[in-house]
């Protein structure tokens, strides 16, 4: 996937940078950058596109994000209506595995740490039962310097590399490090469209549009650059919006929540829903309930 280089302010005389964050909306465009990330979503809510793949956000979860991993917060359009007052708060721990830090993960003592940081490089989203703990690991990394910086550093990391079992990543395939930044505008536009657009009738001829292509000429690009299908892109996002509806119980049924994600029939909601999640929208919205529970 074509996607922005994106530069991270490096302070020289940090290993370890913390970047607290209070916008109107999240950067829009996917993009990446040699450091790895942990993101503390403090306020704010959408979609988080990381590689290949979709996933919803909310206010209170933190990501871990490897290094030159293709991703992209994207808020909700609510965020980017002219007199919505509200912001997205966001605290995020940078690190560059390859950079000044590489001397200290060659050690032999930073095996496990190394190790753990290779095998994730597709990113991951932390377990709600080790939020608490590793926010305030965070906020320590935060108002700390110097040494006692660096230490609490690797107690952050020592607690992410010891979750078991380890939690599902959030994009499986390899993604190509390929650069341009028209093609990233490009992929970038394609994306935020459909996401404004998801629960209309949008057609391949309006997202080609837009993306000032013919449809076939569009079908080879997106698929090059995505590895999904304009339509099974867009039933992915429909999915995921649908599931970010169903768990905030916001409306009064499934079929409500089918034709407000875009789907012209319950028939084929259900359908689709199952080939995406593996799962019927009732039994998904059941497991969610049951784990909600179990947290209580």
């Amino acid at each position: 996937m074509k996607v922005l280089q994106f530069t991270i302010p490096v302070a020289h005389d940090k290993s370890v940078i913390v970047q607290q964050d209070e916008l109107p909306h999240f950067y829009p465009h996917l993009h990446r950058h040699k450091e790895a990330q942990i993101t503390w979503v403090q306020a704010g809510e959408g979609t988080l596109i990381a590689g290949n793949n979709m996933h919803t956000f909310r206010s209170g979860e933190i990501y871990f994000l490897g290094a030159d991993q293709p991703h992209l917060f994207k808020s909700n359009p609510e965020y980017f209506y002219p007199d919505n007052k509200t912001v997205i708060r966001t605290l995020t721990v940078f690190f560059d595995p390859n950079g000044s830090l590489a001397s200290l993960f060659s050690l032999p003592e930073m095996k496990a740490t190394r190790d753990f940081i290779q095998q994730t490089q597709q990113g991951f989203r932390l377990p709600a039962e080790y939020v608490e703990k590793v926010s305030r690991i965070m906020i320590s990394i935060q108002k700390s310097n110097g040494s006692d910086q660096m230490i609490c550093f690797l107690q952050l990391l020592g607690i992410l590399q010891g979750i078991i079992p380890r939690p599902e990543a959030l994009s499986p395939s390899s993604i190509s490090h390929g650069i341009t930044e028209s093609e990233g505008i490009r992929i970038s536009n394609i994306y935020n469209y459909i996401l404004q657009h998801y629960s209309e009738a949008v057609t391949l001829d309006d997202v080609a549009r837009e993306a000032c292509m013919t449809p076939q000429a569009f079908c080879r690009y997106f698929k090059k650059h995505t590895g999904h299908t304009f339509v099974s892109f867009l039933n992915n996002m429909r999915v995921n919006e649908a599931c970010k509806k169903l768990t905030e119980n916001k409306y009064e049924s499934i079929s409500v929540v089918a034709y407000k994600c875009g789907f012209t029939s319950i028939t084929n909601f259900n359908r689709v829903f199952k080939s995406v999640m593996g799962n019927s929208p009732r039994g998904y919205l059941d497991n969610f309930l049951n784990k909600v529970g179990e947290l209580n």
